[in-house]
């Protein structure tokens, strides 16, 4: 049998159970670094014993839907490459929106800045990279998700300049800060069933999911930042695509003379919740 054959076979399987078959494409052509060129040579081969069994092995784990960043054990964000595993969430193209905003409105040099519920440290480092200047930091309450940070910080050559700290969203934290952004959980339970398969099986669930509608961790936010930010200070926190205007809602309650955005992603959908202008009354 050729290996076009195979992998239609394992198309269908994967259509089967509501996984993109394309995934075990892009996993193959990424372990084995081919081009697309060299993806069509090689479906033309006739089936070899132990290349199968390496095939079947990735094929399993997707049929078991585990994500393909878990799976290469890496993933690229905001133009940088990111060890990732089951530790820490994915980062998604919506967060380099964020990072994308945060550096076009923030061009100045000297910068303090927190990353919280940090994960991987993709925020924290993206923005770093881009800002040798700016004293950031990183913060997390998972010191697992914080190996992984510090894993990617040093890859990146960036452990001078970002600072890693486990802390209960902004309770271990020295402030005051002119930057808090955060990706904080913001699922609610309840909307389970809108996440994919292998986001609900794989991704760690609280770095997913929150209570109170999935506002809870907002609203703690909310009443931490008032005492952790300059009165020039600005919030960039990613959202739900339904939770705009109940975001702004509470950041507008602690901050009552400031101005609060809520902002679009590419796919027109509420992602981005801003908070600048005056934050102290």
């Amino acid at each position: 049998m050729k290996y076009s054959q195979r992998f239609q076979s394992f198309h269908q399987q994967l259509v089967q159970i509501g996984e993109e078959p394309e995934a075990f494409d892009f996993l193959v052509r990424q372990v084995f670094n081919w081009t697309f060129t060299d993806f069509v040579f090689f479906l033309q081969k006739e089936e070899e014993a132990e290349m199968l069994a390496q095939l079947e092995s990735y094929h399993k784990r997707l049929i078991a839907h585990e994500p393909v960043q878990y799976i290469l054990g890496k993933t690229d964000f905001a133009g940088l490459e990111f060890l990732v595993d089951k530790r820490v969430l994915i980062p998604r193209p919506e967060t380099a929106e964020l990072v994308e905003l945060l550096l076009a409105e923030n061009p100045d040099e000297n910068v303090r800045m927190v990353d919280v519920g940090t994960g991987s440290g993709a925020i924290a480092l993206a923005v770093a990279q881009k800002r040798p200047t700016w004293e950031v930091w990183a913060s997390d309450i998972s010191k697992e998700a914080l190996q992984v940070a510090e894993l990617n910080r040093d890859r990146l050559d960036l452990q001078e300049r970002v600072n890693l700290q486990q802390s209960d969203l902004l309770t271990d934290l020295t402030g005051p800060f002119d930057i808090i952004v955060s990706n904080p959980p913001y699922i609610a339970w309840e909307d389970r069933e809108e996440v994919g398969l292998n986001v609900l099986h794989s991704e760690p669930h609280t770095a997913l999911f929150a209570e109170e509608d999935g506002l809870a961790l907002y609203r703690k936010l909310a009443t931490e930042s008032r005492t952790s930010l300059k009165p020039t200070g600005k919030i960039y926190l990613e959202i739900g695509y339904k939770q705009g205007q109940a975001v702004q809602g509470l950041f507008q309650a602690a901050f009552p003379k400031a101005r609060v955005r809520v902002l679009q992603d590419q796919f027109g959908q509420d992602r981005m919740v801003v908070v600048d202008g005056h934050l102290k009354e």
